[in-house]
């Protein structure tokens, strides 16, 4: 099992300009390898990425400045190439394009000349870098891949790892005396005794609501921050474009959407880490953001909140973790059926936030009743 670990770099001003070198060499790279594919595929002649890479193996010899770089920035944007050439093939994405200047710096580099000692970072041919924090994994470490986001430098540190482990306690002489204690036997009966199913409902306002009325609230960082990014955002509409302070007014305004994106992504890993704490098993709901994108009312708190990436996030912690997840079928209608006595009330609208069964004469919060809903079934997938 791969897990990768995402760490800020601290360099100095001559590692910075390193990082920028190798990132223009792996988009030479880029370029240079597309050009060739695009000329040999004009004569009906299909280059794979094997001999795309010995194309620009022999092309680089003319250029005495590729000697110092690191030859395997250009390796893996080659490779990356041929990765984008094959989803093409397959439709799976668009005929690749150059990658002009200005666009996203990063380049990769492989684990045989990379060590990690604490808190700094050795990397090929530029040495021991500092970082903000220590590798989280151990084990062996697969790849590197340098980039950066706005003002900040990061290296992304893959590691091979041992599968995930079952939460539950291992020990015989523990399954005895629990099993004496509350009557029942089989781990994973005694794991669901420990640990409850939970049911995970997720919307715009709330973030994410418990079946026992647990709720954690969005933060809504864009809504907070909307007023000074259009302002940043005008500002730099002024400027010459490519211009010196066309490109500081851009970094101000990169800095404001890093900002927008760490606060949201601090209030999702901090949300489902609490909620994975206590859980043998997780019950959520299928989202099509795509379509729910479509609606231009919604759009933007949609986009605010993202959903999809709470939801991914849960899912690669519940797989970490080894807790079994149930996902409810996609036209599963959890906000309408009421949790006591299952009755589907049709008419139920957006505006709605308090069900009321007419049937049996609940009244509950309508996020709550879908959270219970959803722990329902995947109680009863458990039972089954």
């Amino acid at each position: 099992m791969i897990k990768t670990h995402k760490i800020a770099l601290d360099p100095n001003r001559d590692q910075l300009a390193w990082f920028y070198q190798q990132c223009g060499y792996a988009k030479f790279a880029y370029n240079s390898a597309l050009s060739d594919f695009k000329a040999e595929l004009a004569s009906d002649n299909f280059l794979s990425m094997y001999d795309l890479n010995k194309r620009f193996n022999k092309k680089k010899k003319a250029f005495d400045w590729t000697q110092a770089q690191d030859q395997r920035a250009a390796m893996y944007a080659v490779h990356n190439l041929g990765s984008a050439i094959d989803n093409w093939k397959a439709k799976r994405a668009k005929f690749p394009r150059l990658k002009r200047r200005g666009c996203k710096h990063s380049y990769t580099t492989d684990e045989q000349a990379v060590r990690m000692e604490g808190k700094r970072i050795k990397l090929p041919k530029i040495g021991w870098i500092k970082t903000f924090e220590a590798l989280r994994f151990r084990g062996k470490i697969v790849s590197v891949t340098i980039s950066r986001t706005a003002h900040r430098w990061f290296a992304s540190v893959s590691v091979e790892v041992q599968p995930p482990i079952r939460r539950c306690p291992a020990s015989s002489e523990f399954f005895d005396w629990y099993a004496s204690e509350v009557e029942v036997g089989t781990p994973h009966e005694i794991e669901r005794s420990i640990y409850p199913t939970l049911g995970i409902d997720v919307g715009i306002s709330t973030l994410a609501t418990l079946d026992d009325g647990t709720k954690y609230e969005n933060p809504k960082p864009l809504k907070r921050y909307e007023r000074k990014l259009a302002r940043e955002q005008r500002k730099l509409s002024r400027k010459v474009f490519l211009s010196k302070n066309w490109y500081k007014q851009k970094r101000k305004v990169e800095r404001l959407h890093y900002r927008i994106a760490c606060i949201r992504r601090d209030a999702h890993h901090k949300a489902t880490t609490d909620i994975l704490i206590g859980a043998s098993r997780v019950g959520i709901e299928t989202l099509q953001i795509t379509n729910l994108l479509k609606n231009r009312k919604l759009a933007k708190a949609l986009s605010d909140a993202a959903l999809g990436g709470f939801l991914e996030k849960l899912k690669t912690k519940v797989k970490s973790l080894g807790i079994p997840i149930v996902q409810a079928d996609r036209f599963f209608a959890s906000s309408k059926n009421c949790s006591s006595c299952g009755h589907k009330k049709e008419n139920l609208m957006l505006s709605d936030r308090q069900y009321d069964c007419s049937h049996c004469g609940m009244s509950i919060d309508r996020d709550v009743n879908a959270a219970i809903n959803l722990r329902n079934l995947a109680a009863g997938y458990a039972e089954s």
